[in-house]
């Protein structure tokens, strides 16, 4: 038996190879999305122990020291660190518009000062010299700045050089990102750290803080510590406390570590998937032809759990093989896939995990999933009886063939008939044939509708929804005679102001934070639109405007009430209908007229920035002037913010989108080749006989390609809703609070899975030509007993 295993493992090899390495595809992908996920969570883990990451932040306007002394008191509170951080421009040689940074003070005489400073170059700055700064490592990289090299801070309208002494990370900026924009821009947003007496000086701040970090005891209730911190800040302006998951950075991270978690799953669960099914395609086909020698065996006294067991050791070999490969590929991948994450989120050390536990998983998964696509057939084969198996095929009746019945055949060529009698009375054979193939269709729409999908939602958020050119934000909220001052700026052309406030909308247990934005009725410049890409009113009624992700959220609908807790200023508490839910791919995000914001907020038109359209060539006066503006605090260029956005997610997903293709060829390949192989197999005694009969290579080869092709041409219309099917699981297991991703596929993409699948038809219908030509007549015509 060992050696009958052997002649079969030689004479299948082709097949058992591409079985194998659709089998590692998908290992490869479990192994890579998991050994990166481990490295990145221990890195991540290491980082926020070492240095010490706090675990509740509180922003308010400014409060004396002694607040800071009274929340460290909090039951519960371990420790509490009080800070100012402030949003200034920078003003850089090589770039017209001014970028933003975040100014954060730190304590250089703390030895273990919370949200540490790791050092990649440099030092500290010294607290008695004037000036002395330490940037994050991103923005450095970005402008080629190194220690000893200067930056021209806009400071309270003044234009201030400080020294770059050093260059670090924090674990409260892993994840760097300007508010209003989706991906990170390190060239236009980054962190710069100050002495914190220094800070003091330059915004008037002596003795005072705005800025809170706070480390929890133990089991401590963060619930009840916010509700305290909450109440002490309040009279300072507060806008309300909130724990590790709603800061920024680490929500970002553990949003995209979510994402890939779940690609974990799905990608590889697909691939899986397919392998099972082409192994028993394969093991049904190979059973039914080895019926004989079967039955042989059987007749010679093997028992039946020999025969099973011999084909299980087929499968497991190819198992092995398949799970070598697809470790081999994932530790490989995971090693690129880990460093394409260091490009975004940076951490002091990575050590790189080998997943070794997910690893088994992925190889136990891979084993069951073949076991299972076999078991039926290995279980014919144990039961097959000896003078059964042994019996001739009874002769086929065509006069109840549909092709037969309708006349259809009368109008084919014998060797057009052959293939069309073949077909109808080998139906599960096709059909089993054409999912299969039409499994490689679907898996090739999937791994490329990504594409179409930042393609949309591009189009979507840079021309259709923003229309601006620029926006402001100001420092504090101004009055509504600023307004003015925007509109008589270089090149404005049209200026459209709103508010924003910070609020915490409750629904029962539910809460979320984010900023309620006030506009007016119909913005032209900055628009939100319906499921119609038509634009939503904002009419002057107490109504909100919400994204369907912050009504998922908060699981509310159209019509119902949402409490609202405002944290600016005069702090209450109100409950406001959902006037609108509108489709969003981004944050959940809120609107309202910007009047009747107002009135909620009981104050008289104040704005805290505007959209503006920018003449293109006063572009750079404008930003001129906006640099001398101290009321100012950030800038953002939307065609900069685009062109960024762009490259980044070119960058991030290209190799990615490579990747998925070469898997997706692989299959697309693999299952193709393996049908004509399977094909040839059957067939090689009838196109034999064909050849000793007389006809041409040419027509033999025409019987193998007509079948090929016709079960090529239906897996296409079968595939391609599959692919549909795939791409809608992954959009919905995609889904984060951070992302949303919109099923969207062009007609291009199934017109390439088409193309491709029909590349790979006539690829292998090429290599299985050579392999006809090379057929010995004498030794396939010969008995098989």
């Amino acid at each position: 038996m060992n050696r009958l295993l052997l002649s079969d493992l030689k004479r299948m090899w082709r097949q058992g190879v591409a079985i194998s390495t659709l089998l590692g595809c998908g290992i490869a992908l479990f192994v890579m999305a998991n050994s990166s996920m481990v490295s990145l969570e221990e890195a991540r883990e290491s980082y926020y122990s070492q240095y010490r990451f706090g675990d509740v932040f509180a922003t308010l306007v400014r409060a004396p020291n002694g607040i800071a002394d009274r929340v460290a008191e909090v039951d519960g509170v371990s420790r509490v660190q009080s800070r100012i951080v402030r949003s200034v421009l920078v003003d850089l040689p090589e770039m017209a518009e001014p970028a933003s940074c975040l100014l954060v003070s730190i304590n250089v005489e703390d030895p273990f000062p919370m949200n540490a400073i790791h050092l990649t170059q440099g030092r500290f700055p010294n607290d008695d010299q004037r000036c002395e700064t330490v940037i994050s490592e991103l923005f450095a990289e970005a402008h080629g700045l190194q220690p000893g090299g200067e930056l021209d801070c806009i400071i309270g309208g003044r234009k201030q050089r400080l020294r770059i002494v050093g260059i670090g990370l924090s674990p409260e900026y892993v994840y760097v990102v300007q508010p209003g924009l989706m991906v990170t821009d390190n060239r236009r947003y980054g962190v710069v750290w100050m002495p914190r007496r220094q800070m003091e000086a330059a915004f008037n701040m002596e003795g005072a803080f705005n800025s809170l970090s706070i480390a929890m005891q133990p089991h401590a209730s963060i619930a009840a510590v916010i509700a305290q911190v909450d109440q002490l800040t309040r009279p300072y302006g507060g806008t309300g406390a909130y724990d590790r998951g709603d800061q920024v950075s680490h929500h970002r991270v553990a949003d995209e570590m979510s994402q890939q978690r779940t690609m974990a799953l799905v990608m590889p669960s697909i691939f899986l998937a397919v392998s099972a099914f082409l192994f028993n395609i394969v093991f049904t086909r190979l059973v039914n032809g080895q019926a004989e020698q079967i039955a042989t065996l059987r007749a010679f006294g093997y028992r039946s759990r020999e025969i099973g067991w011999h084909y299980v050791k087929m499968v497991l070999f190819w198992v092995i093989l398949g799970s070598a490969m697809g470790c081999l590929g994932g530790l490989r991948l995971s090693w690129w896939m880990t460093s394409q994450y260091l490009r975004f989120f940076r951490f002091p050390t990575m050590e790189y995990e080998f997943a070794t536990h997910h690893a088994i998983l992925a190889i136990a998964i891979g084993a069951a999933a073949a076991i299972l696509g076999t078991l039926a057939s290995i279980r014919k084969a144990m039961s097959l009886q000896p003078a059964e198996a042994m019996r001739p095929a009874a002769p086929r009746d065509y006069r109840g063939l549909i092709a037969e019945r309708t006349g259809f055949s009368k109008l084919l060529s014998p060797v057009g008939r052959m293939i069309v009698r073949r077909l109808e009375t080998n139906r599960m054979a096709t059909t089993l044939s054409v999912l299969g193939m039409s499994l490689a269709v679907a898996i090739l729409v999937l791994g490329s509708f990504f594409q179409d999908t930042i393609d949309y939602v591009m189009d979507l958020q840079f021309k259709k929804t923003q229309r601006q050119d620029v926006m402001l934000t100001f420092a504090e909220t101004l009055s509504a005679a600023s307004i003015h001052d925007v509109a008589h700026l270089p090149g404005v052309t049209r200026v459209e102001p709103f508010r924003s406030v910070p609020v915490r909308m409750r629904n029962g247990n539910r809460t979320h934070r984010l900023s309620l934005m006030g506009m007016s009725e119909n913005p032209s410049l900055y628009r939100i639109l319906d499921d119609a890409q038509q634009q939503v009113t904002l009419p002057p009624i107490d109504g909100l405007t919400i994204s369907d992700k912050l009504a998922e959220v908060m699981d509310v609908k159209a019509g119902e009430l949402l409490t609202v807790e405002i944290l600016d200023r005069e702090q209450r508490t109100i409950r406001l209908p959902v006037a609108r839910v509108f489709p969003n791919y981004t944050e959940p995000s809120a609107y309202m007229n910007r009047q009747s914001l107002h009135k909620v907020l009981r104050e008289v038109e104040q704005l805290s920035g505007a959209f503006l359209s920018v003449d293109a060539d006063s572009i750079a006066s404008l930003y001129d002037e906006v640099k001398k503006t101290p009321s100012i605090a950030g800038v953002l260029d939307k065609h900069a913010a685009e062109a960024s956005f762009n490259e980044t997610i070119s960058e991030s997903t290209s190799l990615m989108r490579i990747v998925n293709a070469a898997f997706s060829l692989v299959i697309a390949f693999g299952v193709i080749y393996n049908c004509a192989v399977i094909i040839l197999a059957e067939r090689a005694r009838d196109l034999a006989t064909l050849r000793v009969m007389g006809f041409r290579r040419i027509e033999v080869s025409m019987v193998l390609f007509g079948e090929l092709a016709i079960i090529t041409v239906l897996s296409i219309p079968v595939g391609l809703p599959i692919g549909y099917a795939f791409a809608y699981l992954t959009t919905i297991a995609l889904d984060t609070e951070t992302h949303r991703f919109p099923l969207v596929i062009q007609r291009f993409t199934y017109a390439y899975a088409a193309i491709v699948v029909l590349g790979a038809a006539s690829l292998s219908a090429i290599y299985v030509r050579r392999m006809l030509s090379s057929l010995d007549l004498v030794a396939v015509l010969k008995v098989k007993e």
